[in-house]
């Protein structure tokens, strides 16, 4: 199956009629696979972001089907929650002359075309965690605003138990002029509260399972997050590092698109 960018090439070519490319391109809005799996190929285009599998409770064989008919619809396919099964799986069936990256942190696997290429959106998006340990949550954000053509600048392992570790990695952003900010944090989660304080530009606030006791597994911190009495904070689900980048994207792209 072409992807919608070769559909069109090959209309403008006229090696395709335009009642062909209407066809494809009806053909290639759902791919369904045997019933399991309707898979949404132009959301990308539609949306400015891309179907990303979701791994977590799917079989390996099911994992690995849906993956090879995306990868074929589109040239490029995101798999996320991989478990060391999966990702197993997911390397040893790579189609021929196709790449497959993996972030063992991040529990990711994109598969991709070897002449597939990411085009730079202009998106300029900062990347900010309380924790060492919140780092697997802010790699899949890292991962979709990358390979939607954003560039990511990271500042790791900065959280409130030593405030003035902030400073510097807050004055490179301001500097590099970020659209938008990402902040992931466990415990407490009052680092997005003191980012959104200083800066001018809107935080994204991630809650990470990090936390035990009284407030366990993120709860604690969705519930101060929310309740922040900084203004310029939007907050997303415990551990959503894709939705994350998923919003972060869009606010950064589309600010790149009318800067230029």
């Amino acid at each position: 199956m072409f992807t919608l960018k070769e559909i069109l090439e090959k209309t403008a070519c006229c090696e395709l009629t335009i009642e062909e490319a209407e066809k494809l391109v009806r053909l290639q809005a759902i791919a369904e696979l045997e019933g399991v799996a309707r898979i949404d190929c132009n959301r990308e285009y539609r949306k400015g972001v891309p179907e990303i599998i979701l791994a977590e409770n799917k079989t390996i064989q099911d994992t690995v089907e849906i993956a090879i008919k995306m990868f074929e619809a589109k040239g490029r396919v995101i798999i996320s929650r991989c478990t060391p099964q999966h990702i197993e799986a997911l390397e040893t069936s790579v189609p021929h002359k196709a790449i497959c990256q993996v972030n063992q942190r991040a529990k990711m696997v994109i598969i991709k075309k070897e002449n597939y290429t990411v085009t730079a959106s202009g998106g300029k998006i900062g990347l900010l965690t309380a924790g060492t340990s919140d780092i697997s949550v802010a790699e899949e954000t890292k991962i979709i605003a990358e390979e939607m053509g954003c560039t990511v600048y990271t500042g790791y392992d900065l959280g409130v138990a030593g405030i003035h570790r902030l400073l510097e990695p807050l004055k490179e952003l301001i500097i590099k002029d970020v659209d938008v900010i990402v902040v992931v944090a466990g415990r407490e989660g009052a680092l997005p509260s003191v980012v959104a304080g200083m800066i001018n530009v809107p935080v994204i606030a991630v809650p990470t399972s990090n936390s035990y006791g009284f407030g366990a597994k993120g709860i604690s911190t969705l519930m101060a997050m929310l309740q922040s009495c900084s203004l310029g904070i939007a907050v997303v689900n415990i551990d959503s590092g894709v939705a994350a980048g998923a919003v972060a994207t869009l606010i950064a792209n589309r600010a790149a698109k009318f800067r230029k």
